[in-house]
């Protein structure tokens, strides 16, 4: 596999389609950030890292509105390995409003947009979700 990024994202919208409760991810230290920050921004209810014989496990669980309508309503990657998309700080646009969030990775961790804007640092675009 190539693209654990965009695997994991897939993952995370086939669950969605199938309302799961949660969905299981290889575990790397990328992905946990990514995760980290879509529980902060509260796009998913939480994670636990599950320990195997092999690299672990991410078992990501993911929310729903009273209705079971899905708090994502969509994933798109942003960079892939053959292309690669770096943003300033200042070209950073808000994603649909303001209603998701750009997932970026810099020298400060991985970030949301808006915190990179204020932190002021840009950095490789790895992500948007809404």
């Amino acid at each position: 596999m190539t693209d654990t990024i965009a695997d994991m994202l897939t993952r995370i919208r086939n669950a969605i389609m199938r309302q799961r409760e949660s969905v299981e991810i290889p575990r790397s230290n990328v992905k946990k950030e990514i995760i980290n920050l879509l529980e902060r921004e509260g796009f998913i209810r939480g994670y636990k890292e599950i320990e195997d014989k092999k690299q672990g496990v991410l078992k990501v669980y993911l929310k729903y509105g009273p209705q079971k309508e899905a708090v994502i309503n969509g994933l798109s990657r942003g960079s892939k390995p053959g292309r690669r998309i770096y943003k300033k700080a200042e070209e950073m646009r808000p994603v649909l409003g303001g209603i998701g969030i750009a997932v970026y990775s810099t020298n400060k961790g991985i970030l949301s947009g808006k915190e990179c804007k204020q932190a002021g640092v840009g950095g490789e675009f790895l992500c948007k979700v809404w």
